[in-house]
């Protein structure tokens, strides 16, 4: 027998989850996941003393809005997913269009700069600890968004462990963004796309052997 044919007919002899089940678990791990992420911030990365000041900036809310939809995309993803045969086609467009909506005004941002400024607009002050951070504080919603779902029925492993990854990266990111003082599209465009992609290369790799049945 054909391994996919197996995991059909072990798939058809399951009982059915409740369809609220499954956004409720995930909902439940963006929570936990979010409040894992600030506690670090807070005690590890520390809080930027001038919060208020950048809140009231209108790229601070850009890019919180930009980490929230691939967030939001991983979630769409990942509640797919966890269900058999599942497609995650609706995250998938959603990532593509937050990335694109970011990237296009970051490669203007850098093309209308004098060629002297590009460097540090792109590069920051961060940009080599950015990517790891939001891996690290993306780890504990990863770690339990694969233990939900593995209660679940997912049968494309490395796919559901790559929303996976998207997901606890874009909720990881956005809390990131109480730390970090960078402020250009270019920066986060690149570097803190980087961090969820990590997330997302952790979570494929985990996927298959984390979520086998």
């Amino acid at each position: 027998m054909k391994t996919d044919d197996l995991i059909d007919r072990l798939s058809a002899d399951l009982p059915p989850t409740p369809s609220a089940a499954i956004p409720a678990r995930l909902i439940a791990a963006a929570g936990f996941g979010a409040l894992a992420a600030l506690v670090l911030v807070v005690a590890w990365l520390r809080v930027r003393p001038d919060i208020s000041e950048a809140a009231a900036g209108a790229f601070f809310w850009v890019k919180a809005a930009y980490t929230a939809a691939l967030g939001v995309a991983g979630f769409l993803a990942i509640e797919r997913l966890a269900r058999p045969a599942g497609s995650p086609r609706r995250g998938l467009v959603l990532a593509v269009l937050a990335v694109a909506a970011l990237a296009a005004p970051a490669a203007w941002q850098l093309f209308a700069a004098e060629a002297a400024g590009r460097a540090q607009m792109w590069l920051g002050g961060s940009w080599t600890v950015c990517p790891r951070n939001i891996l690290v504080l993306s780890l504990p919603m990863l770690a339990l968004t694969l233990w939900f779902v593995r209660g679940l029925a997912p049968t494309r492993l490395a796919l559901a462990g790559a929303a996976a990854g998207l997901f606890s990266g874009g909720v990881a990111a956005t809390v990131y963004g109480l730390h970090c003082p960078e402020h250009t599209a270019a920066f986060v465009a690149t570097w803190y796309t980087l961090g969820v992609l990590l997330t997302v290369a952790l979570g494929a790799l985990a996927g298959p052997r984390v979520l086998r049945w």
